[in-house]
């Protein structure tokens, strides 16, 4: 019973709450260097106005159907991507072909990076510009990367 009491007040000091805070006023005043502000207590300052705005509850509903209609329009985009195109069986092949050599070539790249002492790379003039570890790092990442992307295994 004791509980159902707590319940019932917390219940009741949260509809109070929210409608107070849907029922205050809002002041608006600039300061001396020009600075907009907006408050909810008069301020006194000269050039202070109380806005006249007005707000209504949310309804949620409306809300997560908007959000509901985002997602799926997004995932039947990345489903309209994502669905292969009808290639003949040479086309396919072709295809595989090249992500194979794709793969091979990543590998190879991979295997550079790892047996350099130090990796570089030309400037404008052809000059060698030696990278740094974390730029070294950053190389051996976005390699790592695609080969994820591009190779099977």
């Amino acid at each position: 019973m004791r509980l159902n009491l707590r319940a019932l007040t917390l219940a009741v000091v949260a509809v109070a709450l929210s409608a107070a805070a849907l029922a205050s006023d809002v002041y608006m005043f600039i300061d001396a260097e020009g600075t907009v502000h907006y408050v909810d207590r008069p301020s006194g300052e000269p050039s202070e106005e109380r806005l006249d705005i007005t707000s209504k509850p949310t309804d949620h509903s409306v809300v997560q159907a908007r959000v509901q209609a985002r997602v799926d329009a997004r995932n039947a985009a990345r489903e309209a991507a994502a669905a292969p195109a009808q290639l003949t069986p040479k086309e396919a092949r072709a295809e595989r072909e090249k992500r194979q050599q794709e793969c091979q070539s990543f590998r190879d790249r991979l295997e550079r990076f790892v047996q350099s002492r130090r990796l570089y790379r030309e400037d404008e003039q052809g000059e060698r510009v030696y990278l740094d570890e974390e730029q070294t790092r950053a190389a051996r990442d976005r390699v790592e990367q695609q080969i994820k992307e591009h190779c099977d295994t």
